[in-house]
């Protein structure tokens, strides 16, 4: 290998190469990394837990009986469970739910596909509801819009809350970790770490209502079963989103006046 030397002109001095510049883009490389791997394991690490700790215990939806259940009209809800269950068979719903960001989740509408107002609700109701182990305390629920971003909704159609029948109120959530008791589109981001035998508190026209959880499952976008009506007791169903953070699945929440 040969080698060349140039003299420099005159006047010319010859300086230290300047590596600043390069360690500044190396610690400005690394800090953005950083934060992308941060901001990546922040989504992903919730879904894993949820599937490790909590899914385990989420049983599918319980069989039902057609001689003890009936949906909000009165008709016996078997064969919407059967339709339901046939429609995942065939056609799963859960990935145009994941990817449609068209659907607006923080309305209750999109929910089952059904709307849950026809018009004027004729008997406007307001309540509120507790959960002292997640610190939810006496968050609005209402059955007079379907907005999830001002408040909980109860689905209309459904039990009062101490009547004979069942209480279905929808609630919004997100990723756990913007979990906020106060802010009606996070506020069930920590349902999932609820089990039976915790209360749920609801407090009406200064009466007092205390459910305790019996069993919490997991559903398919379509399955209607959670509007059930039981009128052999007083129930309280609670339902929300999940996995924390996604639309796959429906959480169900069941719990029983004492």
């Amino acid at each position: 290998m040969s080698y060349r030397y140039i003299k420099a002109p005159t006047g010319y001095t010859l300086h230290k190469l300047d590596r600043s510049r390069d360690a500044l883009r190396l610690v400005v490389s690394s800090i953005l990394l950083t934060l992308g791997v941060m901001a990546f394991t922040s989504v992903i690490y919730p879904m894993i837990a949820y599937q490790i700790n909590y899914a385990p215990h989420l049983v599918e939806s319980p069989v039902i009986s057609p001689n003890s259940v009936s949906d909000i009209t009165g008709n016996v809800i078997s064969q919407n469970v059967k339709q339901a269950k046939a429609s995942e068979n065939t056609s799963p719903t859960f990935a145009p739910e994941m990817v449609n960001t068209a659907l607006d989740y923080t309305n209750s509408n999109t929910w089952f596909g059904q709307p849950t107002t026809s018009g004027v609700v004729v008997d406007p109701k307001i309540f509120y509801f507790s959960i002292p182990k997640l610190g939810i305390d006496r968050a609005i629920v209402r059955n007079d819009h379907t907005d999830l971003k001002q408040s909980l909704i109860l689905y209309p159609g459904t039990a009062m809350p101490g009547d004979l029948g069942n209480a279905v109120i929808f609630g919004h959530s997100v990723l756990p970790q913007f979990f906020n008791p106060k802010n009606y589109l996070t506020i069930f981001s920590t349902l999932h770490t609820l089990s039976p035998g915790d209360q749920i508190i609801i407090t009406e026209d200064n009466t007092t209502y205390t459910y305790v959880i019996r069993e919490m499952y997991q559903i398919e976008p379509g399955d209607l079963s959670p509007l059930a009506q039981n009128y052999g007791g007083r129930y309280l169903t609670v339902i929300t989103c999940t996995p924390p953070g996604t639309y796959l699945r429906r959480l169900i929440v069941r719990a029983e006046l004492v």
